[in-house]
């Protein structure tokens, strides 16, 4: 059901060190709200007591898949942005569908306000950015069984392959921000 058109919703979706996250953070730091995907199942995490480790987290997630029905993250995201809308909130960033069937659920929550916007990078750049990072770095054989992971246990690539738009991350940072200013230009957000 749509709401209102001046409701716009923009997904961020790619996979692990595509620079999906430094896209949510450039828009984020622009006053826009999140709703984070992720967070949903560390919240769960800490309500079950669980330390959140990449081995908790990836098994948890799967879990609570199985046990509460695939699109439990999407239901828990549609109620948070409606509590958005509902506190005047118009311009909403989703940081990370992850599932072909959380796509599908929100799609058609939000027909006509959702965007999602596909984050690329080619495989090696993106695997010696994880290798890199900060915090929980991944070797080689980690990053790609990492990949594996989300594209045959979460689906991962079904609203990657199908997203209204792609940002191709394999330059420098302001050649990165340009491309996402014009995203949010292109669905008038």
């Amino acid at each position: 059901m749509s709401h209102t058109e001046n409701i716009k919703i923009v997904a961020f979706v790619g996979l692990t060190g595509s620079g999906k996250s430094s896209a949510v953070d450039y828009v984020t730091e622009k006053g826009y709200p999140k709703v984070y995907f992720g967070g949903v199942v560390l919240d769960a995490m800490t309500e079950a007591g669980l330390d959140h480790t990449k081995e908790n987290e990836q098994a948890f997630r799967e879990e609570l898949r199985v046990r509460e029905g695939k699109d439990f993250v999407a239901n828990r995201i549609i109620k948070q942005i409606h509590d958005l809308i509902s506190a005047g909130q118009h311009r909403i960033v989703a940081d990370g569908i992850y599932t072909w069937t959380e796509y599908k659920t929100l799609k058609r929550e939000f027909p006509g306000e959702l965007n999602v916007v596909a984050v690329v990078a080619p495989k090696h750049l993106r695997h010696h950015r994880l290798s890199i990072r900060p915090i929980r770095p991944l070797t080689e054989t980690e990053a790609n069984e990492r990949d594996w992971a989300e594209i045959e246990n979460l689906e991962k690539g079904g609203p990657i392959a199908i997203a209204d738009h792609f940002i191709i991350n394999d330059g420098n940072l302001d050649a990165f921000n340009a491309q996402i200013n014009h995203v949010l230009e292109d669905v008038h957000f």
